[in-house]
């Protein structure tokens, strides 16, 4: 049977994670903590075969994700697709080949600079904000975001450019600071 004392242990050690990870594709602390809190009942009804085990981790992360995924597509507003702006004559043409730039730098950061990178990433819109964080944070490809978002891929090219520039400007006092 379940033990508790365990999985107590098991929530500290993962809760910081699997917040974190909801709270970077929500943009929302009460969304966060429900997912976060979800995503643990879920760990609990599946205590016995998930154990404290080396993979714990990573099926933690996949269910916060998914769960994140899902209530953005319940409760997002309404997406404008790029098809979607397209004339119907101009079935065609081909998707902009928007190619996000690869050389994201990630540096060591302090509390403050960490604190100043996540509340610029949940002030980008939605569609921007979790297209990005699929991407640099959960390890998504271009391919597996649009798929995941029932998105066209250029829409997930699209979003990602424009986050990175946006976060580019709301960070260049950061960026001068930690020497990126």
């Amino acid at each position: 049977m379940n033990d508790p004392a365990s999985f107590d242990n098991f929530v500290l050690s993962y809760q910081d994670m699997v917040y974190s990870t909801a709270f970077r594709l929500l943009g929302n602390e009460s969304e966060a903590e429900d997912v976060a809190q979800e995503t643990f009942v879920r760990a609990w009804k599946h205590w016995a075969e998930l154990g404290d085990g080396t993979s714990a981790g990573g099926w933690l992360k996949t269910v916060a994700r998914n769960l994140c995924l899902n209530h953005l597509q319940r409760y997002r507003n309404r997406w404008t697709l790029f098809t979607d702006l397209r004339r119907a004559d101009d079935e065609e043409s081909p998707e902009p080949d928007i190619v996000a730039p690869d050389d994201w730098e990630e540096a060591t950061l302090t509390a403050d600079q960490r604190s100043v990178l996540n509340a610029a990433i949940s002030a980008l819109p939605r569609d921007q904000r979790v297209a990005l964080v699929l991407y640099h944070f959960e390890g998504l490809d271009y391919v597996a975001i649009a798929e995941q978002l029932k998105v066209s891929l250029g829409k997930v090219k699209t979003d990602i450019f424009r986050a990175r520039a946006a976060l580019r400007k709301k960070l260049q006092p950061l960026r001068e600071t930690v020497g990126v």
